[in-house]
């Protein structure tokens, strides 16, 4: 689902060469070397260093995107930035996410300046970060794959995100509607993972841990986290194999 970027040309190589445009919390412009920024500055709590625009005619419009890593609010500027928030949010080695809030800029080959604002950042808990595009399911372009070099070279990583297959996304769309803690169960979840050590349908484990309707929510909200699990490239349905961790479907 995630397609890392292939070697950066070597004139693109050297973050030193890369300016980084951003906006500190108080919504003022900074500016200062890329390679200096990804060390000191909490791009997480940077705002967009370009707005996001309506757009007529189009089918989805900016929002917001509330967290359940951060308890925060993302502000995201199109529907596919919206579906890679809400997996990044659903990612365990994710601490925070946010949109647009950095802006490169370096010479290019004919000495003219080329500026990019990646979609996503988000850092992980290791402290490293990431920048991320997001693509269609078209091939990348040779700009954006000359990004990978850059970021390790500052420890950081560049990813160009192609869309999660339908089904897939679909799944969790219905899955982060529980993503809120209110929905967390501590007795429910202790109960289910003991109720699915060994696969078996959610509905049948579901009845065996008491009334379904109080029952379901807080075993959506599991799936959620990761504290039960289910393929998510079928479509979810009562009689969906459920099973307790976090299986090879934890982080889409």
């Amino acid at each position: 689902m995630w397609q890392q970027g292939s070697s950066a040309h070597p004139a693109v190589a050297d973050p030193c060469n890369y300016s980084a445009r951003f906006l500190d919390p108080y919504g003022k412009e900074q500016r200062m070397p890329w390679g200096e920024a990804a060390r000191v500055v909490r791009l997480e709590d940077c705002g967009a260093v370009r707005p996001f625009p309506l757009r007529s005619g189009r089918r989805f419009a900016p929002g917001w995107w509330w967290s359940a890593t951060t308890g925060r609010l993302v502000h995201y500027g199109s529907g596919v930035m919206r579906t890679q928030v809400m997996l990044l949010d659903r990612d365990p080695s994710v601490m925070a996410m946010t949109c647009r809030p950095v802006e490169l800029s370096w010479r290019g080959s004919e000495g003219t300046v080329v500026s990019h604002a990646p979609h996503l950042m988000a850092r992980f808990s290791d402290g490293g970060g990431l920048l991320l595009d997001c693509a269609g399911r078209g091939e990348i372009s040779p700009r954006l794959a000359h990004r990978a070099a850059v970021m390790a070279a500052v420890g950081w990583q560049y990813r160009v995100a192609s869309p999660p297959e339908p089904v897939v996304a679909a799944n969790l769309g219905w899955l982060s509607g529980y993503r809120h803690p209110r929905y967390r169960d501590t007795a429910i979840v202790e109960e289910a993972i003991r109720a699915f050590a060994r696969p078996r349908p959610l509905i049948e484990g579901a009845r065996d841990l008491g009334d379904t309707i109080r029952v379901l929510p807080a075993l959506f909200h599991a799936l959620w986290t990761g504290a039960l699990s289910a393929p998510l490239n079928e479509p979810l349905h009562e009689r969906v194999t459920v099973t307790a961790g976090p299986g090879e479907w934890a982080s889409a």
